[in-house]
């Protein structure tokens, strides 16, 4: 099993929903985070004063995938949340040990 990580924009979300749906993808966990990376920010005017953005908005969303689904959940991520900009986000797999559904008690690939 692993965990799919992928930081992106935020009006990508419903669009890389979709495509995970698509492919048997049934849950994820979604957080509001704030970075950077080779866009390092921006300058803004508010009423008239500039000042600089140096953590843009970014959406983080994690998903707990059997190894075998591992490939196709990051085309499907990728697919959705490309633009072509700078910007457009990372994605990161690491391993899980162990997972378990709370309600049944289910292991692993079966609380999936």
């Amino acid at each position: 099993m692993k965990i799919v990580m992928a930081v992106i924009k935020p009006f990508k979300l419903e669009e890389v929903r979709d495509a995970l749906t698509a492919i048997g993808v049934h849950g994820l966990t979604v957080t509001e985070v704030k970075g950077y990376g080779r866009q390092k920010g921006h300058t803004e005017i508010y009423r008239g004063a500039e000042y600089a953005v140096s953590f843009l908005p970014k959406i983080k969303i994690e998903v707990a995938v059997a190894d075998a689904q591992v490939d196709r959940t990051i085309e499907a991520i990728t697919s959705a949340a490309k633009t072509g900009q700078i910007g457009d986000g990372k994605i990161f797999v690491t391993s899980l040990e162990h997972a378990v559904r709370i309600r049944t008690g289910e292991a692993d690939d079966a609380a999936l």
